[in-house]
């Protein structure tokens, strides 16, 4: 039961609750009745039938993937044996297609208790076409099917628990009474996302349920290595709001009296709940571990001891549900199930290789780039970090389910450069709201939100040398959704993150960071030079079907050069559509942010030596817009890329590289570059000045490629 003040001081000093057991009901002469109902959980014969076949039929799925492991026809399974009894009693106090599911890799009685099929299980297993998880993209045991609101998982540990918040937080917004699962073993809570994962639901009071299974060894670490006090129950307590559970996990009545009290609780907006449920693991950790390696033989067969099937049919077979002939051929009907299911999948096509390249961005548009004319646009000035502003005015104005936060970004202050200013008091602290100061969180849980379908967020990281606590999100998670999934689920977003330097800010607020994204399929990458290119560029953002880093450069927020007249309302710049700012004949400087103004200022130089140079702003780093940077590259047949972030690597090498494979024949000089030196960006204004790129440095790459 969930801890009280008064509970507390009855725990004993492992925390644990015992559920007291009650005999099932019977009739006078000693037999089940016909409509037997367990006097405890109230569980009806059908349904603790059901929840041992499901049981079994778990274990013989797990037998069959070591078989395929075996024969080299699956390169990859992790099972449940020994967590299956805990598993599907918490998937049967839930409700499947309502409520939603973020399992881990040893789910897969959980999953089936879900509803996964065993054709599902092992059409995943030998990554077949038609595997509803991932149509052979991920390795077996990572669970995702849309009907059943389970979101394709990754092999990441520790990134589900954000994600499942950001899901729970759209429920509560929606005043729904879904709740959403979320699990891994005991070693997992190890992560720092485990804990900013209970912050955050403790803080709001979220239906997120945080089922962690322990079976004492992290792949070969064990608990007293990996957790302090080896009870993540206890470490938990002082979480307030949080409701807690200690329950034994080979015992299925207890954790479905567990769950189904838990779930109660949760449905009546009590918010969330840890279920910490004891169970063993009777396989290795997978089929690439041996855990004979660091496990003693004699505690392997104690765990064995402890096996929740035998221990389930003989409660089967003492309270008289079943007879030794009924379970015999209960057992035998699952066996054929698995043996149908294996000689199905075994049979279906393997996926078709011209299919490898689907589902890594969202065919949608939201305004085509075909023949897209840009207008004169008649507003007043507006500087860039106002233009930014008043885009996500419109788009929360047009979208009502859209919805921003991040650290600092409402109230008054309107986050540390004002972007966000005034908007929560137009739109609430419903819709416009701070976070903890936990970039992993904002971007986790900016994708729970989104994959629900319902929920669009814009979110905000304050600095790009801060974003990397959200790297694993955004790298193994929003960007790789889509396309693991086969293109059944996707992560609307916008992530915001002010960027470059210029400013003073030394070697923690002055960093670029363009190509680390720009080298992630799954991503769009924009980069505005000015405010009407920002406006445009973000609304499109906060309208389009793919998750995307908006940079903003925070040296230019406020600068003349970057104002411009204000577009309208209406005005959405499509993504793809690089533009010569200046146009010219001798050389093209390629470039975005910052860069535009510097190399329109040496270009202009150079127009007074006689030497025509044309600007072209890419805008848009992913997608690219090819045509245009080709076209002006066989037009001038000399081409230098420019950009901030460091030279080598950066994203001017990829710009290069496309000019010579493409266009290689109309060259009449090198590919040149100009970027910051190898080197973080220092605090002093001499120093910084030396290692960010200077006007007189593109002047003189300039001078250089005119000389050819």
């Amino acid at each position: 039961m969930p801890t009280t003040k008064k509970a507390a001081a009855k725990t004993s000093a492992k925390a644990k609750i015992t559920i007291q057991k009650k005999s099932p009901i019977k009739s006078s002469n000693g037999k089940a009745p016909k409509e037997f109902v367990d006097a405890m959980s109230g569980l009806t014969k059908k349904k603790i039938l059901h929840a041992y076949r499901i049981m079994f039929l778990s274990r013989k799925l797990d037998e069959k993937q070591l078989i395929y492991s075996k024969q080299g026809k699956q390169f990859f399974h992790i099972g449940a044996p020994g967590h299956e009894a805990a598993q599907v009693a918490v998937a049967m106090a839930m409700k499947p297609g309502y409520d939603w599911a973020y399992p881990y890799y040893r789910d897969i009685t959980f999953a089936l208790g879900l509803g996964e099929t065993a054709k599902d299980i092992l059409l995943a297993a030998l990554h077949r076409a038609e595997d509803k998880n991932s149509g052979g993209r991920m390795m077996p045991c990572h669970y995702g099917i849309k009907e059943l609101r389970i979101p394709s998982q990754s092999s990441c540990t520790g990134t589900q628990f954000l994600e499942a918040v950001g899901t729970a937080m759209g429920a509560k917004k929606n005043g729904s009474d879904e709740i959403v699962y979320t699990s891994s073993g005991e070693g997992t809570t190890s992560e720092g996302e485990f804990w900013e994962a209970l912050n955050w639901s403790t803080r709001d009071k979220l239906p997120v349920l945080f089922h962690i299974q322990n079976n004492r060894f992290s792949i070969s670490v064990p608990l007293h290595e990996q957790v302090t006090g080896g009870s993540i129950y206890a470490l938990t307590e002082g979480y307030k709001g949080l409701n807690r559970y200690h329950a034994n996990g080979v015992d299925f009545f207890e954790m479905y009296n567990t769950a189904t009290d838990a779930i109660k609780k949760m449905r009546s907006g009590e918010g969330p709940v840890l279920i910490w449920s004891d169970c063993v693991r009777l396989l290795s950790h997978s089929s690439s571990d041996d855990q004979k390696k660091y496990r003693a033989q004699e505690e392997m067969e104690e765990d064995k001891k402890k096996d929740p099937i035998p221990r389930f049919e003989k409660y089967l077979l003492e309270n008289k549900l079943l007879s030794e002939k009924e379970l015999l051929s209960l057992q035998e009907e699952v066996i054929k199930e698995v043996s149908d299911a294996a000689d199905y999948a075994e049979q279906s096509p393997e996926p078709d290789p011209s299919t490898s390249q689907l589902h890594i961005y969202s065919s949608m548009e939201v305004v085509s780039k075909e023949n897209f004319v840009e207008p004169e646009h008649t507003g007043n000035n507006i500087v860039l970090v106002d233009a930014i502003n008043h885009a996500l005015a419109e788009e929360l104005e047009h979208n009502p389910k859209m919805i921003i936060f991040g650290e600092d970004v409402a109230g008054k202050k309107g986050g540390v450069f004002t972007s966000t200013r005034g908007l929560t008091d137009k739109f609430g602290a419903d819709r416009v709201f701070n976070s903890p100061i936990a970039e992993a969180s904002i971007a986790g849980l900016a994708m729970g939100l989104g994959l629900r379908g319902d929920y669009k967020a814009v979110v905000e990281i304050q600095f790009g040398d801060y974003i990397w606590p959200a790297f694993m999100q955004i790298r193994n998670e929003i960007a790789m959704l889509r396309y693991r999934s086969n293109g059944q689920w996707s992560c609307p977003l916008v992530i915001r993150v002010a960027t470059g330097g210029y400013i003073h800010g030394g070697v923690y607020h002055s960093q670029s960071i363009d190509s680390f994204f720009t080298h992630i399929p799954g991503l769009r990458v924009v980069f505005p030079s000015n405010s009407a290119d920002a406006k445009g560029l973000l609304k499109y953002a906060c309208r389009c079907d793919d998750p995307v880093i908006f940079l903003e450069h925070k040296g230019m927020y406020r600068q003349n050069f970057a104002a411009t007249p204000e577009p309208d309302t209406n005005y959405i710049l499509p993504f793809g559509i690089a533009k010569v700012k200046k146009e010219g004949d001798d050389i093209t400087i390629l470039t975005y942010g910052m860069m535009v103004q510097r190399s329109l200022e040496a270009a202009r130089t150079m127009e007074e030596k006689g030497v025509s140079v044309e600007v072209v702003d890419l805008r848009t780093l992913n997608p690219l817009d090819y045509d245009t940077i080709l076209k002006s590259a066989k037009k001038t047949g000399k081409v230098l890329c420019v950009h901030e972030e460091n030279l080598f690597s950066g994203f001017g090498g990829e710009l290069a590289a496309i000019v010579a494979s493409e266009a290689f024949e109309y060259l009449d000089g090198p590919i040149m570059r100009v970027a910051a030196k190898d080197s973080p960006v220092p605090y002093a204004p001499t120093i910084e000045n030396d290692v960010l790129p200077q006007a007189h440095d593109i002047l003189n790459a300039l001078e250089k490629l005119a000389a050819y």
